[in-house]
């Protein structure tokens, strides 16, 4: 993925958009912060989520962190491979880690995120 496709927020999730779907993870800044990755909580298919909720709770050996939704939408599919396998968050977050893809409820929402750019300033890069 190259990073100009991204969208970021403030709290360390990026966006990718493809048509009417977004594709949402952590970052590699949030995994490397949290540390090895034991646990994530997949939402259910199908339920409606809307910017600020929390999609998903990421486990690790230091701590246990919420993951927002940066836009709003319906969840459209989860990574069941995260369920047996959640450290591809750790060694891909924004490739085989992702956690969530969502159907676009408005695309307006996406233009108020971060740019990589401007991500990268936010976290010191």
């Amino acid at each position: 993925m190259a990073a100009q496709e991204l969208r970021f927020t403030k709290t360390h999730e990026w966006v990718l958009v493809e048509g009417d779907t977004a594709t949402l993870g952590i970052t590699d800044y949030a995994q490397h912060e949290l540390g090895d990755i034991v646990f994530i909580e997949l939402p259910a298919v199908g339920k409606s989520i809307k910017v600020g909720d929390v999609i998903s709770t990421v486990e690790s050996v230091k701590s246990v962190s919420e993951v927002y939704a940066p836009i709003s939408g319906a969840v459209a599919e989860v990574n069941r491979a995260l369920e047996d396998g959640p450290g591809a968050v750790n060694t891909d977050p924004m490739g085989e880690g992702w956690i969530v893809k969502l159907t676009i409820a408005d695309k307006a929402e996406v233009a108020k995120l971060m740019t990589a750019e401007a991500y990268d300033k936010e976290i010191g890069k």
